[in-house]
C-alpha cells in the first residue's frame, strides 16, 4: 500500500512534535499579563507637544517621572496627579501620558534633565526583538490554526476507518504467544474432533484430493470457562496459521451498518492472510450469541443494528469457498438463543460440546496449571482433582493461584498438600472469619449444628465421606462440613437423594434433639433439600403416588444453571399432590435423621465437644475420635 503524499506526511509528523499546549498556554499568558499591566498603569493618553513643553517649563513639579523610548521618540510618564489637558477638541483628566518628540531636540532634553528627577532612557529595541514582539502572537495564531486543521484531518481519518476491526491477532507474521494443544487439557474429545481441521489446514489436499470438504465453521458450545477460547488459539498454534480473535460485543455499535462494516472487514483480513500464509487462517467469534441472536420474530421489538450485523455474517458464512482454507469458529454458552440460520449446516457444520472435565481431565489441568509453580515432594493432584467436581478449567487456574498466594503469605519455599486444601475451601465457601466474634450460646448452636451433619456423613452409608468440618464462620456461612465426591457422579439412586437429604437436615436434627430448641441456621439445609425433593418428584419420577412421569417444563440457560421460566402443564389437583409429595420426602428424610442421632446422641455430644475446644477437625480426626471406620469410598 502507498504511503502517500511525502510531504504531507512530513508535516504531520511536525505538527505532532510541536508542543501546542504549551504554545497555547503561552498565547493566553502573554494576553493576559498585557491586560493586566495595562490595567495596572492605565491607558496613556496622547498629549500634544505644546500642552507638554508649557507644563514641563511652567508646572514642572506635576511631573512624576518620563520614560523616552529612543525608536519611536516617545516620551511617556505620569503625573503627580490627575491633569486636565486638551486632547484635539477634548479637554480630559489624565494621570498616564504619552507624547512625540521630535528628533535630537536638545533644549527639551536639558529641560527635562533640569526640571524632572525621574528621567529615563530607554535603549533601541533589535529588529529581531521587534519583529518577534509585533508579529510573535500572530505567528502563535497561525500556528495554532495549522494544528486545528491537522486535528481536523485526522479525525477524518478516524470516521473513515470507523467500520474497521481490529482484532486481535495471533501467529503468522504478526506474531504473539503460541497456544498449543499441550496448554489444553481436560477436553480430550473436543481436541479430537479438532484435530481433522488442523489436519486439513497442514495439508488440504489430503482431503480435496477425495471430494471431501472441511467444514466452514465450528461452533464450541460449553459454559463458561471450560477453555472455548483456548481451544481455538490451540487449534491456530498447532496449524502454524494466522489466528483472528474477536468478541461478539465488538460488531455491536449504535449505529446502523456499522457491525455488517466490521463483519466484512473481519472476513477479508482473514482472506488476505490465508493468502499471504499460504496454509489458510482461522476466524474466532467469542460470545457470538450477542451477534447472533434469534432475529425479530413478531414478539417483543427488533433490533436493527443486530439483525443486519447477523445478516452480513450469515452472507459472508456463505460465501466462504473451501480452496481458501479460511475456517470460523466461534464460541458460546447460550446456544438456544442463536438464530437457527446460523446454526445449520453449511454454516456452521459442526457442533462441539466443551463442558465440566470429570477427574482425569481435571488432574491434567492441573498439571498444566502447576508447571510453572514450586510445588513440594509428595503432592497427589488426584486427590485434589477429586475435591474439586464441578470445577471449570478457570475455576482450577484459580485454585493453583490462591494456593501459590497462600504459601507466599506464610513464607513457604514450597507449595503444599494443604494449601491447596485451604484453596478449595476458600473457592467454595470463601475465606474464614476468624475475627468474628461469637457468643458461647452462638458456639455451641454451630459445634451441635455442624456436628449433625458431620456424624450423619460418616453414619449412612450412602453419602459422601467426611473431609473437614469446622465452626469458624467461612463466606456466609456460620460453620461448614465438607464432604466433598471422591469420584464423578453421573446417576444417583433413590435411596443415594434420600440420604443426602436426611445429611443435609442433619443439623436441624442435632438442634432440635440437644437444646429442644431449632434455630435460623439451617436455612440453607432447608432450602437445599427442598429443591432436591421438588426435583425428585417433577424430574426424576420417583414419587410412588405421581409415578414415572415428569412435570413442568424449564426452558432457560442450560449451560447457565438458571431457569428463566417453568410451564406449568399440570393441574392443581396435581400442583397439591406435588406439594404432598415433596413434604412427605423432606419429612421421612428428616424423622430418619434424627432417630440415627438418637441412637448415637453420645458420639454426637462427643463430637460438639470437641468441636468447641479445637474448632476444626479433619475426616481422619473425627474418625479416630468416635471410632468410626467408614471408608473412603461412595457406595
Amino acid at each position: 500500500m502507498a504511503n502517500g503524499n511525502p510531504l504531507k506526511n512530513k508535516k504531520n509528523k511536525f505538527l505532532k512534535r510541536v508542543p501546542f499546549n504549551w504554545i497555547i498556554a503561552l498565547v493566553v499568558l502573554y494576553f493576559l499579563i498585557s491586560s493586566l499591566n495595562m490595567n495596572a498603569n492605565g491607558v496613556p493618553k496622547e498629549m500634544t507637544y505644546s500642552s507638554f513643553y508649557k507644563i514641563l517649563k511652567e508646572e514642572p513639579r506635576k511631573i512624576k517621572s518620563l520614560v523616552l523610548t529612543k525608536v519611536e521618540n516617545e516620551l511617556k510618564g505620569e503625573f503627580v496627579d490627575p491633569v486636565t489637558v486638551i486632547i484635539g477638541t477634548e479637554t480630559i483628566s489624565t494621570r498616564f501620558f504619552k507624547v512625540n518628540i521630535p528628533d535630537n531636540d536638545q533644549g527639551l532634553l536639558e529641560l527635562i534633565k533640569e526640571n524632572v528627577p525621574n528621567f529615563d532612557v530607554k535603549p533601541p529595541k533589535t529588529l529581531l526583538v521587534g519583529l518577534l514582539f509585533n508579529l510573535g502572537p500572530i505567528l502563535l495564531l497561525i500556528i495554532f490554526w495549522l494544528w486545528m486543521a491537522n486535528r481536523g484531518e485526522q479525525l477524518g481519518n478516524k470516521i473513515m476507518t470507523f467500520g474497521k476491526i481490529r482484532p486481535k491477532i495471533q501467529g503468522g507474521k504478526e506474531g504473539g504467544e503460541k497456544v498449543t494443544f499441550n496448554d489444553v487439557a481436560g477436553v480430550d474429545e473436543a481436541k479430537e474432533e479438532l484435530k481433522e481441521v488442523i489436519e486439513f489446514l497442514k495439508d488440504p489436499r489430503k482431503f480435496q484430493k477425495l471430494g471431501g470438504k472441511i467444514p466452514k465453521g465450528v461452533l464450541l458450545v460449553g459454559p463458561p470457562g471450560t477453555g472455548k477460547t483456548l481451544l481455538a488459539k490451540a487449534v491456530a498454534g498447532e496449524a502454524d496459521v494466522p489466528f483472528f480473535g474477536i468478541s461478539g460485543s465488538d460488531f455491536v455499535e449504535m449505529f446502523v451498518g456499522v457491525g455488517a462494516s466490521r463483519v466484512r472487514d473481519l472476513f477479508e483480513q482473514g482472506r488476505k492472510a490465508s493468502k499471504a500464509s499460504g496454509k489458510g487462517a482461522i476466524i474466532f467469534i467469542d460470545e457470538i450469541d450477542a451477534v447472533g441472536r434469534l432475529r425479530f420474530s413478531g414478539i417483543g421489538g427488533g433490533h436493527d443494528e443486530r439483525e443486519q450485523t447477523l445478516n452480513a455474517l450469515l452472507v459472508e458464512m456463505d460465501g466462504f469457498d473451501g480452496q481458501q482454507g479460511v475456517i470460523l469458529i466461534a464460541a458460546t454458552n447460550r446456544p438456544d438463543t442463536l438464530d437457527p440460520a446460523i446454526l445449520r449446516p453449511g454454516r456452521f457444520d459442526r457442533n462441539i460440546v466443551v463442558n465440566f472435565p470429570d477427574i482425569k481431565g481435571r488432574e491434567e489441568i492441573l498439571k498444566v496449571h502447576t508447571r510453572k509453580l514450586k510445588l513440594s515432594s509428595g503432592i497427589n493432584l488426584r486427590a485434589i482433582a477429586s475435591q474439586t467436581p464441578g470445577f471449570s478449567g478457570a475455576d482450577l487456574a484459580n485454585l493453583c493461584n490462591e494456593a501459590a498466594l497462600l504459601a507466599a503469605r506464610f513464607d513457604k519455599e514450597n507449595i503444599e498438600t494443604l494449601d491447596f486444601e485451604k484453596s478449595v475451601e476458600r473457592v467454595l465457601m470463601g475465606p474464614e472469619k476468624k475475627s468474628r466474634i461469637m457468643s458461647q450460646k452462638e458456639k455451641e448452636i454451630t459445634a451441635f449444628h455442624e456436628a449433625g451433619h458431620a456424624l450423619l456423613s460418616l453414619l449412612l452409608p450412602e453419602v459422601n465421606p467426611l473431609r473437614k468440618v469446622s465452626i469458624i464462620p467461612r463466606g456466609i456461612a456460620g460453620g461448614y462440613t465438607f464432604t466433598p465426591p471422591l469420584e464423578d457422579k453421573h446417576y444417583w439412586t433413590k435411596s443415594q437423594l434420600k440420604s443426602e437429604i436426611a445429611m443435609m437436615l442433619g443439623g436441624r436434627g442435632s438442634e432440635e434433639l440437644n437444646l429442644n430448641e431449632i434455630t435460623t441456621g439451617a436455612q440453607n439445609d432447608l432450602e437445599m433439600a427442598t429443591q432436591m425433593a421438588r426435583r425428585m418428584v417433577t424430574q426424576f419420577g420417583m414419587s410412588d403416588v405421581l409415578g414415572n412421569i415428569t412435570l413442568g417444563k424449564r426452558e432457560g440457560l442450560i449451560f447457565l444453571g438458571r431457569d428463566m421460566m417453568e410451564e406449568r402443564n399440570y393441574s392443581e389437583q396435581t400442583a397439591r399432590i406435588i406439594d404432598d409429595e415433596i413434604k412427605k420426602i423432606v419429612d421421612d428424610a428428616y424423622f430418619h435423621a434424627k432417630d440415627v442421632l438418637k441412637l448415637n446422641i453420645d458420639k454426637l455430644k462427643t463430637l460438639t465437644a470437641k468441636l468447641l475446644e479445637k474448632e476444626v477437625l479433619d475426616g481422619e480426626e473425627v474418625k479416630a475420635l468416635l471410632g468410626i471406620s467408614k471408608p473412603d469410598v461412595i457406595i
